[in-house]
């Protein structure tokens, strides 16, 4: 038996959790109030969520590929290692000022290095051996985005891929057109079949593949 994930339960699940941070607060009001989009905000359980994995792995070097408004950035920087980093990839410049606004607030700002740009550009330029990777940008590019990372990957690290459930979309029949439903499927598909790693699908918010690296 299980309790389906209503948005109930989700409200409920924050309630009886540690409240997030004045910041956090303020940056997801500011990303509804004026970004396209905000469902796109990772948001608070699983912002506490991607906190406490990097913790538990004491990572020292995390990679995310998809800032988005950097809520997510700043959950990932709360749980690295004294010393550790965090990179983060943002395609889309018109949000840097917004995104390194919250940076610059923020006691693990300095932790943080963004990088404005196409991630399959910049990917190939860092040089950093990656314990942790959260990938949540542009869908039909997620093969891609795991291509050019996983050799980057230490043995053990783990991807988490966002969104893999798309709403549900991934279950029923893919209407003519819907490129993103599409890609996720064969994302899904693709890790599933591939022997470098292990994988689950948790079926938490719209879906997270964890991955990791044999």
């Amino acid at each position: 038996m299980h309790t389906d994930f209503t948005q109930e339960i989700e409200e409920y699940c924050e309630e009886h959790s540690t409240p997030q941070s004045e910041l956090l607060y303020r940056l997801t009001r500011e990303t509804n109030l004026k970004v396209m989009n905000p469902r796109m905000l990772s948001g608070h359980l699983q912002g506490m969520l991607l906190t406490t994995l990097v913790r538990m792995m004491q990572a020292q070097n995390v990679l995310e590929i998809g800032t988005y408004t950097g809520y997510s950035a700043l959950c990932l920087a709360e749980g690295l290692s004294e010393n550790g980093q965090l990179h983060t990839i943002e395609v889309d410049e018109e949000r840097e000022e917004m995104i390194r606004k919250y940076f610059a607030e923020s006691p693990y700002g300095k932790h943080i290095t963004l990088h404005i740009g196409d991630a399959l550009q910049v990917i190939p330029t860092l040089t950093n051996r990656w314990d942790l990777v959260f990938i949540d940008a542009d869908k039909e590019d997620y093969i891609a985005y795991y291509e050019a990372i996983l050799p980057q990957v230490r043995k053990g690290g783990i991807i988490l891929a966002d969104n893999v459930l798309w709403s549900g979309k991934v279950l029923g029949e893919i209407k003519s057109g819907d490129k993103d439903t599409r890609a996720l499927c064969q994302f899904n598909d693709y890790i599933l079949h591939d022997e470098r790693v292990t994988n689950f699908l948790m079926p938490f918010r719209d879906g997270i593949m964890f991955i990791e690296k044999r």
